[in-house]
């Protein structure tokens, strides 16, 4: 009895959940027989195919885990079988052996081309094939673990740009739930004209600007800049929104019951916030801030800076001037120091307050805009008021810095306009 027809005791393989499906191609029905047994009785279903053709076809379903065939057949070899093979569109990969009568290198190298994975020379030992299956079997093993886990990780995914759709729709509502914190965006107040800018990094910031009338004279003005980025930046700017609105029983500026005047003074405003981020929030988030009380009848400013970018003052004659020297941003000490500054506008005169997101705002080679940089953009729109300055300048900075914009903006553009003008402005 030849060595390839002697009865094998199949070799264990490993447990899995079903039999593997060999798809046997020999144009010899003999051998095809004989190997055939053997393979069942190892625990394989097995289809048989008597040519090429018939073998593709035999792949459409159930699709073969493994393929047998033999090299040399009539009018498809198995190595254009194993090319074919290749070339069918399947969600799993199949393991190809060729049975071949020539161990020659170069015949090798062409069923390797081909997409063949491993050979066998006749005539077939039932334990050498047996053994080369279950090499194969381990390399199909690592496949369809990795297939499965490309399934998680695409179902993952999936279900991560769900969440993040989700949270782009959420953001976005909430830029516009925040921007409406800003109710208004320009003010006159006798001869003063207030205009608003507010511009988030991202779908939302923790900058804030606003005002709100005081009494039949004085209107109260305030810019701030929450430490940090995102949802919790922008939670805390609109608690403290709540605290400077319009309305005389949440707005902590109007509260009266503590020095009995008519609104809580700038000093006394920022050592309430301080308090208050000390005391009732238990975060390390704090906030820059500055808040003026303009009297529109004599034109002066009385204002405090906690940590907030200096105010400038350009002058009707081109002059720029900076106020203050900095104070401690609030919720950092027990005890802070803040800078109080008085300022008196006359007719033609500007006052601009910025976050720190326009004079960081960094271009080429990292360069910083800086105070310098903004003093060159109020000279070059000393021109404009209003708006429309603010416009130009926020065009400048987003020049500046190549359109990328790492940090919030916002800022509050007060000008004393002369009589004539605020006339003119009235009629139009």
């Amino acid at each position: 009895m030849k060595a390839s027809n002697r009865p094998v005791h199949p070799t264990p393989r490993p447990a899995r959940q079903k039999a593997r499906r060999i798809l046997l191609v020999d144009d010899s029905r003999a051998q095809r027989k004989v190997l055939s047994i053997q393979l069942r009785r190892a625990g394989y279903v097995v289809t048989e195919a008597a040519s090429g053709a018939e073998a593709l076809r035999a792949c459409e379903a159930p699709t073969p885990d493994f393929i047998i065939s033999d090299w040399r057949m009539p009018e498809m070899t198995g190595t254009e079988l194993c090319r074919n093979f290749r070339n069918l569109k399947r969600d799993r990969y199949g393991f190809f052996i060729l049975l071949t009568s020539n161990s020659d290198s170069a015949d090798i190298a062409v069923g390797l081309d081909a997409g063949a994975d491993d050979f066998l020379t006749k005539p077939v030992s039932g334990a050498e094939l047996l053994a080369r299956l279950n090499a194969g079997e381990r390399l199909l093993r690592v496949e369809e673990e990795l297939r499965h886990s490309n399934d998680k990780l695409r179902a993952a995914l999936e279900e991560l740009h769900e969440t993040q759709d989700a949270m782009e729709r959420d953001l976005r509502e909430a830029r516009k739930l925040q921007q409406g914190l800003v109710r208004e965006r320009s003010g006159r107040f006798g001869n003063h004209e207030l205009s608003l800018l507010l511009r988030s990094a991202g779908h939302i910031g923790g900058d804030l600007v606003g005002f709100f009338p005081i009494g039949a004279e004085k209107v109260g003005i305030y810019a701030l800049d929450v430490s940090g980025h995102g949802v919790t930046a922008a939670l805390l700017a609109a608690q403290l929104s709540v605290h400077l609105s319009g309305s005389a029983d949440q707005n902590v500026a109007l509260r009266a019951a503590q020095s009995g005047q008519e609104a809580v003074d700038p000093a006394t405003l920022a050592h309430f916030f301080n308090n208050m981020m000390l005391e009732e929030m238990s975060t390390d988030t704090y906030f820059t801030m500055i808040y003026a009380e303009l009297n529109h009848v004599t034109g002066r400013i009385s204002m405090v800076q906690a940590g907030h970018p200096h105010p400038v003052v350009q002058r009707a004659d081109g002059r720029i001037e900076r106020l203050g020297n900095g104070g401690m941003p609030i919720g950092l000490f027990e005890r802070p120091v803040f800078d109080e500054i008085s300022v008196r506008l006359e007719p033609g005169d500007r006052l601009l307050l910025t976050s720190d997101g326009l004079i960081e705002a960094v271009g080429p080679n990292d360069r910083i805009l800086g105070e310098e940089g903004l003093d060159a953009i109020m000279r070059t729109n000393a021109f404009l008021s209003g708006h429309a300055f603010l416009e130009s300048m926020a065009w400048s900075v987003s020049e500046h810095s190549r359109g990328q914009r790492n940090d919030d903006i916002s800022a509050v553009l007060i000008e004393h306009r002369a009589p004539a003008e605020t006339l003119s402005l009235k009629r139009r």
